[in-house]
Protein backbone atom coordinates (compact mmCIF):
# COMPACT_ATOMS: atom_id res chain seq x y z
CA UNK A 1 0.00 0.00 0.00
CA UNK A 2 1.21 3.52 -0.73
CA UNK A 3 2.16 6.09 1.89
CA UNK A 4 -1.30 7.19 3.01
CA UNK A 5 0.05 10.30 4.76
CA UNK A 6 1.53 11.69 1.56
CA UNK A 7 -0.01 14.93 0.31
CA UNK A 8 -1.79 15.78 3.56
CA UNK A 9 -0.74 19.05 5.16
CA UNK A 10 -3.01 19.34 8.21
CA UNK A 11 -3.55 16.07 10.07
CA UNK A 12 -5.63 15.25 13.15
CA UNK A 13 -4.39 12.17 15.04
CA UNK A 14 -6.64 10.48 17.56
CA UNK A 15 -4.95 8.36 20.22
CA UNK A 16 -7.00 5.78 22.12
CA UNK A 17 -6.79 5.10 25.86
CA UNK A 18 -5.47 1.55 25.46
CA UNK A 19 -2.46 2.89 23.54
CA UNK A 20 -1.51 5.34 26.27
CA UNK A 21 -2.29 3.57 29.51
CA UNK A 22 -1.54 0.10 30.84
CA UNK A 23 -3.94 -0.93 33.58
CA UNK A 24 -1.13 -2.37 35.69
CA UNK A 25 1.77 -0.01 34.94
CA UNK A 26 0.25 3.32 33.98
CA UNK A 27 1.55 5.44 31.10
CA UNK A 28 3.25 3.67 28.21
CA UNK A 29 6.15 6.08 28.01
CA UNK A 30 8.17 4.18 25.40
CA UNK A 31 5.23 4.28 23.02
CA UNK A 32 4.61 7.95 23.73
CA UNK A 33 8.24 8.82 23.07
CA UNK A 34 8.09 7.08 19.68
CA UNK A 35 4.85 8.91 18.91
CA UNK A 36 6.52 12.20 19.81
CA UNK A 37 9.35 11.48 17.39
CA UNK A 38 6.82 10.79 14.64
CA UNK A 39 5.07 14.10 15.32
CA UNK A 40 8.36 16.02 15.35
CA UNK A 41 9.44 14.51 12.02
CA UNK A 42 6.11 15.30 10.32
CA UNK A 43 6.31 18.89 11.55
CA UNK A 44 9.81 19.21 10.13
CA UNK A 45 8.25 18.26 6.78
CA UNK A 46 5.92 21.24 7.07
CA UNK A 47 2.83 19.39 8.34
CA UNK A 48 0.45 20.80 10.95
CA UNK A 49 -0.52 18.21 13.55
CA UNK A 50 -3.35 18.18 16.08
CA UNK A 51 -3.69 15.41 18.67
CA UNK A 52 -7.04 14.28 20.06
CA UNK A 53 -6.07 12.20 23.06
CA UNK A 54 -8.06 9.84 25.20
CA UNK A 55 -6.58 8.50 28.41
CA UNK A 56 -7.41 11.05 31.12
CA UNK A 57 -9.88 8.84 32.97
CA UNK A 58 -7.80 5.69 32.51
CA UNK A 59 -4.67 7.45 33.76
CA UNK A 60 -6.46 9.18 36.62
CA UNK A 61 -8.00 5.99 37.95
CA UNK A 62 -4.55 4.38 37.93
CA UNK A 63 -2.97 7.29 39.79
CA UNK A 64 -5.82 7.35 42.31
CA UNK A 65 -5.62 3.56 42.73
CA UNK A 66 -9.29 3.14 41.89
CA UNK A 67 -10.62 -0.41 41.39
CA UNK A 68 -11.25 -1.91 37.96
CA UNK A 69 -14.77 -2.11 36.60
CA UNK A 70 -17.40 0.50 35.79
CA UNK A 71 -17.13 3.88 37.51
CA UNK A 72 -19.93 6.11 38.72
CA UNK A 73 -20.18 9.51 37.02
CA UNK A 74 -18.58 11.38 39.89
CA UNK A 75 -15.76 8.81 40.04
CA UNK A 76 -15.08 9.22 36.31
CA UNK A 77 -15.03 12.99 36.70
CA UNK A 78 -12.64 12.78 39.65
CA UNK A 79 -10.36 10.44 37.72
CA UNK A 80 -10.43 12.79 34.73
CA UNK A 81 -9.48 15.80 36.84
CA UNK A 82 -6.30 14.04 37.98
CA UNK A 83 -5.61 12.33 34.67
CA UNK A 84 -5.92 15.48 32.57
CA UNK A 85 -3.15 17.18 34.52
CA UNK A 86 -0.85 14.17 34.27
CA UNK A 87 -1.60 13.62 30.59
CA UNK A 88 -1.05 17.26 29.70
CA UNK A 89 2.23 17.32 31.61
CA UNK A 90 3.41 14.19 29.81
CA UNK A 91 2.62 15.53 26.33
CA UNK A 92 4.33 18.81 27.18
CA UNK A 93 7.43 16.96 28.35
CA UNK A 94 7.65 14.54 25.41
CA UNK A 95 6.95 17.08 22.68
CA UNK A 96 9.13 19.63 24.47
CA UNK A 97 12.18 17.44 23.89
CA UNK A 98 11.74 18.27 20.21
CA UNK A 99 11.24 21.99 20.80
CA UNK A 100 7.47 21.72 20.34
CA UNK A 101 5.04 23.64 22.55
CA UNK A 102 1.68 22.07 23.32
CA UNK A 103 -1.65 23.65 24.15
CA UNK A 104 -4.38 21.79 26.02
CA UNK A 105 -7.97 22.26 24.84
CA UNK A 106 -10.85 20.59 26.69
CA UNK A 107 -14.15 20.51 24.81
CA UNK A 108 -17.71 19.58 25.67
CA UNK A 109 -20.43 18.70 23.20
CA UNK A 110 -21.83 22.23 23.31
CA UNK A 111 -18.50 23.64 22.13
CA UNK A 112 -19.09 22.11 18.71
CA UNK A 113 -22.90 22.00 18.60
CA UNK A 114 -23.46 25.70 19.41
CA UNK A 115 -22.30 27.95 16.59
CA UNK A 116 -20.66 30.74 18.63
CA UNK A 117 -18.74 28.35 20.85
CA UNK A 118 -17.74 26.33 17.77
CA UNK A 119 -16.26 29.44 16.15
CA UNK A 120 -14.46 30.38 19.38
CA UNK A 121 -12.87 26.93 19.65
CA UNK A 122 -11.94 27.03 15.97
CA UNK A 123 -10.23 30.41 16.41
CA UNK A 124 -8.25 29.20 19.44
CA UNK A 125 -7.01 26.10 17.62
CA UNK A 126 -6.12 28.12 14.50
CA UNK A 127 -4.12 30.55 16.63
CA UNK A 128 -2.18 27.73 18.31
CA UNK A 129 -1.33 26.24 14.92
CA UNK A 130 -0.28 29.64 13.64
CA UNK A 131 2.08 30.01 16.59
CA UNK A 132 3.66 26.63 15.86
CA UNK A 133 2.16 24.72 18.80
CA UNK A 134 0.53 21.29 18.75
CA UNK A 135 -3.02 21.42 20.16
CA UNK A 136 -3.78 18.43 22.41
CA UNK A 137 -7.53 18.07 22.60
CA UNK A 138 -9.74 15.96 24.83
CA UNK A 139 -13.32 15.91 25.99
CA UNK A 140 -13.76 17.79 29.26
CA UNK A 141 -14.68 14.70 31.26
CA UNK A 142 -14.54 16.61 34.55
CA UNK A 143 -17.81 18.40 33.76
CA UNK A 144 -19.44 16.42 30.94
CA UNK A 145 -22.45 14.28 31.82
CA UNK A 146 -24.16 11.66 29.68
CA UNK A 147 -26.52 14.30 28.30
CA UNK A 148 -23.78 16.67 27.15
CA UNK A 149 -20.94 14.41 26.09
CA UNK A 150 -19.61 12.93 22.89
CA UNK A 151 -19.21 9.56 24.57
CA UNK A 152 -16.09 8.76 22.57
CA UNK A 153 -13.12 10.60 21.13
CA UNK A 154 -13.52 9.17 17.62
CA UNK A 155 -16.45 11.46 16.89
CA UNK A 156 -14.82 14.30 18.78
CA UNK A 157 -11.78 13.90 16.53
CA UNK A 158 -14.00 13.97 13.46
CA UNK A 159 -15.67 17.17 14.64
CA UNK A 160 -12.26 18.74 15.25
CA UNK A 161 -11.17 17.62 11.77
CA UNK A 162 -14.07 19.44 10.15
CA UNK A 163 -13.68 22.44 12.46
CA UNK A 164 -10.08 23.11 11.42
CA UNK A 165 -10.42 22.09 7.74
CA UNK A 166 -7.93 19.25 8.18
CA UNK A 167 -6.99 17.13 5.17
CA UNK A 168 -6.81 13.88 7.09
CA UNK A 169 -8.03 12.21 10.27
CA UNK A 170 -5.96 9.30 11.60
CA UNK A 171 -7.56 7.04 14.20
CA UNK A 172 -4.85 5.09 16.05
CA UNK A 173 -6.61 2.18 17.65
CA UNK A 174 -6.19 -1.41 18.79
CA UNK A 175 -7.33 -2.66 15.35
CA UNK A 176 -5.52 -2.27 12.04
CA UNK A 177 -8.54 -1.23 10.01
CA UNK A 178 -12.02 -2.24 8.97
CA UNK A 179 -12.90 -5.91 8.47
CA UNK A 180 -15.94 -7.55 6.94
CA UNK A 181 -16.75 -8.75 10.50
CA UNK A 182 -15.10 -8.35 13.91
CA UNK A 183 -11.90 -10.42 13.45
CA UNK A 184 -11.84 -11.51 17.09
CA UNK A 185 -15.19 -13.23 16.56
CA UNK A 186 -14.85 -14.36 12.94
CA UNK A 187 -11.45 -15.76 11.87
CA UNK A 188 -12.57 -15.63 8.22
CA UNK A 189 -13.14 -11.85 8.33
CA UNK A 190 -11.38 -9.99 5.50
CA UNK A 191 -9.51 -6.71 5.87
CA UNK A 192 -10.80 -3.84 3.72
CA UNK A 193 -7.94 -1.57 2.57
CA UNK A 194 -10.01 1.20 0.94
CA UNK A 195 -13.57 2.42 1.49
CA UNK A 196 -14.83 4.60 -1.36
CA UNK A 197 -18.14 5.49 0.33
CA UNK A 198 -19.67 4.61 3.69
CA UNK A 199 -22.73 2.56 2.76
CA UNK A 200 -25.20 0.70 5.00
CA UNK A 201 -23.18 -2.48 4.28
CA UNK A 202 -20.04 -0.78 5.60
CA UNK A 203 -21.90 0.39 8.70
CA UNK A 204 -23.13 -3.16 9.33
CA UNK A 205 -19.55 -4.37 9.70
CA UNK A 206 -19.00 -2.35 12.90
CA UNK A 207 -18.32 -4.16 16.16
CA UNK A 208 -18.46 -3.28 19.85
CA UNK A 209 -15.91 -1.62 22.17
CA UNK A 210 -12.55 -3.35 22.39
CA UNK A 211 -11.62 -2.95 26.07
CA UNK A 212 -12.81 -1.48 29.35
CA UNK A 213 -10.40 1.43 28.84
CA UNK A 214 -12.21 2.43 25.65
CA UNK A 215 -15.76 3.69 25.22
CA UNK A 216 -15.49 3.46 21.45
CA UNK A 217 -15.67 0.65 18.95
CA UNK A 218 -15.76 0.24 15.19
CA UNK A 219 -19.25 1.77 15.09
CA UNK A 220 -18.01 5.07 16.50
CA UNK A 221 -15.15 5.01 14.00
CA UNK A 222 -17.60 4.60 11.13
CA UNK A 223 -19.67 7.46 12.59
CA UNK A 224 -16.49 9.54 12.66
CA UNK A 225 -15.80 8.58 9.07
CA UNK A 226 -19.20 9.82 7.95
CA UNK A 227 -18.57 13.20 9.56
CA UNK A 228 -15.02 13.57 8.24
CA UNK A 229 -15.39 12.23 4.70
CA UNK A 230 -18.66 14.05 4.13
CA UNK A 231 -16.84 17.30 4.83
CA UNK A 232 -14.02 16.63 2.39
CA UNK A 233 -11.44 15.01 4.70
CA UNK A 234 -9.95 11.54 4.31
CA UNK A 235 -9.75 9.15 7.27
CA UNK A 236 -7.39 6.31 8.18
CA UNK A 237 -7.99 3.58 10.77
CA UNK A 238 -4.87 1.66 11.75
CA UNK A 239 -3.29 -0.15 14.67
CA UNK A 240 -1.49 2.24 16.95
CA UNK A 241 -0.07 -0.36 19.34
CA UNK A 242 3.29 -0.50 17.55
CA UNK A 243 6.14 1.91 18.10
CA UNK A 244 6.35 4.85 15.68
CA UNK A 245 2.73 4.33 14.58
CA UNK A 246 2.68 7.17 12.02
CA UNK A 247 5.89 5.95 10.43
CA UNK A 248 4.20 2.56 10.12
CA UNK A 249 1.47 4.16 8.00
CA UNK A 250 4.11 5.69 5.75
CA UNK A 251 5.79 2.29 5.36
CA UNK A 252 2.52 0.85 4.10
CA UNK A 253 1.59 -1.21 7.16
CA UNK A 254 -2.00 -2.46 7.17
CA UNK A 255 -4.66 0.25 7.46
CA UNK A 256 -8.03 1.22 6.01
CA UNK A 257 -8.36 4.45 4.05
CA UNK A 258 -11.76 6.11 3.87
CA UNK A 259 -11.72 8.43 0.88
CA UNK A 260 -12.92 12.02 1.17
CA UNK A 261 -16.12 13.12 -0.49
CA UNK A 262 -15.63 14.60 -3.92
CA UNK A 263 -18.03 17.42 -3.02
CA UNK A 264 -16.77 19.16 0.14
CA UNK A 265 -19.15 21.72 1.63
CA UNK A 266 -18.70 25.18 3.09
CA UNK A 267 -17.52 25.74 6.67
CA UNK A 268 -21.04 26.55 7.86
CA UNK A 269 -22.47 23.45 6.24
CA UNK A 270 -19.69 21.31 7.73
CA UNK A 271 -20.86 22.50 11.13
CA UNK A 272 -24.46 21.57 10.29
CA UNK A 273 -23.58 18.15 8.87
CA UNK A 274 -21.41 17.21 11.83
CA UNK A 275 -24.08 17.68 14.49
CA UNK A 276 -24.20 14.69 16.81
CA UNK A 277 -27.41 15.76 18.54
CA UNK A 278 -30.37 16.81 16.41
CA UNK A 279 -33.50 18.30 17.96
CA UNK A 280 -36.11 16.66 15.76
CA UNK A 281 -37.05 15.32 12.37
CA UNK A 282 -39.04 16.43 9.35
CA UNK A 283 -40.42 13.66 7.13
CA UNK A 284 -40.98 14.80 3.54
CA UNK A 285 -42.59 13.33 0.44
CA UNK A 286 -40.78 12.14 -2.69
CA UNK A 287 -41.48 15.40 -4.50
CA UNK A 288 -39.75 17.37 -1.76
CA UNK A 289 -36.73 15.05 -1.91
CA UNK A 290 -36.38 15.72 -5.63
CA UNK A 291 -36.65 19.46 -5.00
CA UNK A 292 -33.91 19.29 -2.33
CA UNK A 293 -31.64 17.34 -4.68
CA UNK A 294 -32.18 20.06 -7.29
CA UNK A 295 -30.88 22.63 -4.80
CA UNK A 296 -34.21 24.01 -3.59
CA UNK A 297 -35.21 25.00 -0.06
CA UNK A 298 -37.59 22.83 1.94
CA UNK A 299 -41.10 24.31 1.77
CA UNK A 300 -43.89 23.41 4.21
CA UNK A 301 -45.97 21.86 1.40
CA UNK A 302 -43.61 18.88 1.11
CA UNK A 303 -43.63 17.98 4.81
CA UNK A 304 -45.78 15.02 5.86
CA UNK A 305 -44.70 14.70 9.52
CA UNK A 306 -43.01 16.81 12.20
CA UNK A 307 -41.27 14.94 15.02
CA UNK A 308 -39.66 16.28 18.19
CA UNK A 309 -39.83 19.35 20.40
CA UNK A 310 -37.52 21.92 18.84
CA UNK A 311 -37.05 25.66 18.56
CA UNK A 312 -36.28 27.92 15.66
CA UNK A 313 -32.56 27.70 14.87
CA UNK A 314 -32.19 24.06 15.94
CA UNK A 315 -30.66 21.49 13.61
CA UNK A 316 -33.07 18.82 12.35
CA UNK A 317 -32.87 15.63 10.31
CA UNK A 318 -34.85 15.68 7.05
CA UNK A 319 -36.01 12.18 6.10
CA UNK A 320 -37.57 10.88 2.91
CA UNK A 321 -40.78 8.84 2.65
CA UNK A 322 -38.83 5.64 3.37
CA UNK A 323 -37.49 7.10 6.63
CA UNK A 324 -33.89 7.41 5.41
CA UNK A 325 -32.06 10.65 6.20
CA UNK A 326 -31.56 12.78 3.11
CA UNK A 327 -30.46 16.09 4.66
CA UNK A 328 -29.85 18.10 7.81
CA UNK A 329 -30.69 21.70 8.26
CA UNK A 330 -31.45 24.63 10.54
CA UNK A 331 -35.20 25.06 10.93
CA UNK A 332 -36.89 28.46 10.59
CA UNK A 333 -39.83 27.64 12.90
CA UNK A 334 -40.36 26.06 16.28
CA UNK A 335 -42.10 22.68 16.53
CA UNK A 336 -45.60 24.00 17.23
CA UNK A 337 -45.48 26.39 14.28
CA UNK A 338 -43.99 23.73 12.03
CA UNK A 339 -46.89 21.38 12.77
CA UNK A 340 -49.41 24.11 11.99
CA UNK A 341 -48.00 24.82 8.54
CA UNK A 342 -46.79 21.34 7.53
CA UNK A 343 -48.35 20.32 4.21
CA UNK A 344 -49.57 23.86 3.44
CA UNK A 345 -48.67 26.05 0.50
CA UNK A 346 -46.51 29.10 1.15
CA UNK A 347 -49.49 31.35 0.45
CA UNK A 348 -51.34 29.76 3.38
CA UNK A 349 -48.63 30.33 6.02
CA UNK A 350 -49.87 33.76 7.14
CA UNK A 351 -53.40 32.50 7.71
CA UNK A 352 -52.18 29.46 9.65
CA UNK A 353 -49.80 31.40 11.90
CA UNK A 354 -51.47 34.79 12.15
CA UNK A 355 -48.38 36.55 10.83
CA UNK A 356 -46.30 36.61 7.68
CA UNK A 357 -43.69 33.89 8.22
CA UNK A 358 -40.80 32.68 6.10
CA UNK A 359 -41.68 30.76 2.96
CA UNK A 360 -39.11 28.02 3.62
CA UNK A 361 -39.12 25.65 6.57
CA UNK A 362 -35.39 25.06 5.98
CA UNK A 363 -33.56 27.37 3.58
CA UNK A 364 -31.11 25.76 1.17
CA UNK A 365 -28.26 27.88 2.59
CA UNK A 366 -28.92 26.30 5.99
CA UNK A 367 -29.05 22.73 4.69
CA UNK A 368 -26.58 19.99 3.79
CA UNK A 369 -27.52 16.87 1.87
CA UNK A 370 -26.79 13.39 3.20
CA UNK A 371 -25.34 11.47 0.28
CA UNK A 372 -26.47 7.87 0.36
CA UNK A 373 -23.93 5.24 -0.79
CA UNK A 374 -21.92 8.04 -2.37
CA UNK A 375 -24.79 8.98 -4.65
CA UNK A 376 -27.46 11.65 -4.60
CA UNK A 377 -30.65 10.73 -2.72
CA UNK A 378 -32.71 10.28 -5.87
CA UNK A 379 -30.57 7.24 -6.73
CA UNK A 380 -31.52 5.67 -3.38
CA UNK A 381 -35.20 6.45 -3.91
CA UNK A 382 -35.26 4.72 -7.28
CA UNK A 383 -38.58 5.25 -9.01
CA UNK A 384 -40.21 7.02 -6.08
Amino acid sequence: MNNLLAGHRRIVVKVGSALLVDRARGLKRTWLESFGEDIARLREEGREILVVSSGAIALGRKLLKMPTGPLRLEESQAAASVGQIALSRTYSEIFGRHGIETGQILLTLGDTEERRRYLNARATIATLLGLGAVPVINENDTVATSEIRYGDNDRLAARVTTMVDADLLVLLSDVDGLYTAPPALDPSARHIPVVEHITPDIEAMAGAAGSELSRGGMKTKIDAGKIATGSGSAMIITAGNRLFPLSAIERGERATLFKASGSPVTARKRWIAGHLNTAGRLVVDAGAVKALVAGKSLLPAGIVAVEGDFERGDTLVIAGPDGLEVARGIVAYDAEEARRIAGRRSSEIAAALGYEGRSAMVHRDDMVMEWIAGERPEAALGAA
